[in-house]
C-alpha cells in the first residue's frame, strides 16, 4: 500500500450506523483497488451516549479528531434527545472548533433518478454550492432582553469577519478553476437590504476576482437564486453564499437532484480535518430495518476520497452510483428500492471494481 488514511468515523443515530457500513464496505472495496489504506477509528458521539452519560461530546473530542486525515459522520439526531441539542453540540461545535470553514454541496442529478422540475435532466443539474460554515447568523451571537414578557426583545447577530468571508471566497475561486466546468462563479447574497454584511461579501468577491481572469463572475439575490434552480439549474457552475442563504438553497438543490437519498457533502477546513455526511437525517423509524438508502453516505465517501487527493477512486464512486441509479434500483426511498441497505452497498462495491 502506497498511502494510509486515518478516519475518524461517527455513525451517529438512527439510521447513520447503517449508512457509514455501507459507506465503509464501499471505501474498502476501491481502496483495495486503487492500492491505498484506510484505517477506521469509531466514536460513540450521539443522541445514545447523551442520553446514557448526559455528556453532548467530551473535552478531549476536538483534539481527537484533529489528530485523523478525514472524519465521516452517518447523522445527529435522536428522537428522546430535544432538537437542537446534538445538532449544535456535536454538529456545530465540531465545525467551530475544528474550523471547518467551507461547507461544501455538490448538486447533481443522477441518470435515472427522477428530478420534481418538468424537462430537466442530468445535463441541466450540475452546480455546486460553496457555503461559509463558521460565521453568520450561526455564530450564536446575540441575546434577549426581557424575555417572557410582552416588551421582549430578541437580536440575532450575522457576523462576517473580513478573514472568513475571503478564505471563503478564495476556496471558491480555486474550486471553480479545479472543477473547469464553465469556470464561472456566482456570489449569491442580498445587497440591496442586508447592505452592511453584503457590501464586505461583494467587495472580497470582486478583489478576490480580480486574481482569477480565467473565471467569469456573476450576483443574484438570494429570492432569484431560489427560482432559478427550479428555472433554469444549467445556468449555474459554481455558487458562493454565506451560512444562512447556504443552508437554505441547497435543501433545495437537494429537491432537485432527486432528495435527501442521494445528497452529500463535506464540512471542508483545507488546511486541517474535515468532515463529510449525508445530507439527509437519521431517520429512526427506519432504524435496524435494513431498508434505509446508503447511497448519500456512500457519495460522501467518495467525497473524502477527492479532498483526500484520491480523485479517481473518487470518480469510480460516483460512476458506480451512477450504474445503481440509472437501472438497478427502483427508487431512492427508504423501503422502495427494491432491494435492501445491505444489498445496495454490496452492489456498489462490486460495481466500484468492475
Amino acid at each position: 500500500m502506497s498511502k494510509s488514511y486515518n478516519i475518524a468515523l461517527i455513525p451517529g443515530d438512527g439510521t447513520g450506523p447503517e449508512v457509514v457500513t455501507e459507506g465503509v464496505k464501499v471505501l474498502d472495496a476501491i481502496a483495495a483497488q486503487e492500492g491505498f489504506k484506510l484505517n477506521y477509528t469509531p466514536f460513540d458521539y450521539g443522541g445514545d451516549r447523551y442520553l446514557k452519560t448526559g455528556e453532548v461530546l467530551p473535552d478531549s473530542a476536538t483534539k481527537d479528531l484533529s489528530q485523523f486525515d478525514s472524519i465521516l459522520l452517518g447523522a445527529i439526531g435522536h428522537p428522546d434527545v430535544k432538537p437542537g441539542i446534538l445538532e449544535k453540540g456535536i454538529l456545530l461545535r465540531l465545525r467551530f472548533e475544528l474550523d471547518q470553514y467551507i461547507n461544501l454541496r455538490p448538486v447533481k442529478l443522477y441518470p435515472g433518478v427522477d428530478c420534481p422540475i418538468k424537462d430537466k435532466g442530468p445535463e441541466h443539474i450540475d452546480f455546486v454550492v460553496v457555503r461559509e460554515n463558521t460565521e453568520g447568523l450561526y455564530a450564536g451571537a446575540g441575546g434577549t432582553l426581557k424575555k417572557g414578557t410582552q416588551d421582549e426583545v430578541a437580536i440575532q447577530e450575522s457576523i462576517n469577519t473580513r478573514k472568513g468571508v475571503e478564505r471563503c471566497v478564495r476556496y471558491a475561486y480555486e474550486y471553480t478553476k479545479k472543477r473547469n466546468k464553465d469556470n464561472k462563479l456566482t456570489l449569491c447574497g442580498k445587497t440591496n437590504v442586508l447592505t452592511f454584511a453584503w457590501d464586505l461579501w461583494e467587495r472580497a468577491f470582486n478583489e478576490v476576482g480580480a486574481e482569477y481572469p480565467g473565471i467569469k463572475t456573476d450576483y443574484a439575490h438570494v429570492d432569484a437564486i431560489t427560482m432559478w434552480f427550479v428555472k433554469n439549474p444549467e445556468w449555474f457552475d459554481v455558487i458562493v453564499t454565506d451560512n444562512m442563504f447556504g443552508d437554505i438553497i441547497t435543501d433545495l438543490g437537494a429537491m432537485i437532484q432527486g432528495g435527501m437519498g442521494i445528497a452529500a457533502g463535506g464540512n471542508i477546513n483545507p488546511e486541517g480535518v474535515s468532515m463529510f455526511e449525508p445530507i439527509g437525517g437519521s431517520a429512526p423509524k427506519y432504524t435496524g430495518q435494513n431498508k434505509i438508502n446508503p447511497l448519500a453516505a456512500i457519495c460522501a465517501g467518495g467525497i473524502m476520497l477527492e479532498h483526500l487527493g484520491e480523485d479517481k477512486a473518487a470518480r469510480k464512486i460516483e460512476a458506480a452510483v451512477m450504474k445503481v441509479t440509472a437501472d438497478r434500483i427502483k427508487s431512492l426511498a427508504a423501503g422502495k428500492m427494491g432491494m435492501t441497505t445491505t444489498e445496495v452497498g454490496d452492489l456498489v462495491a462490486r460495481l466500484v471494481v468492475e
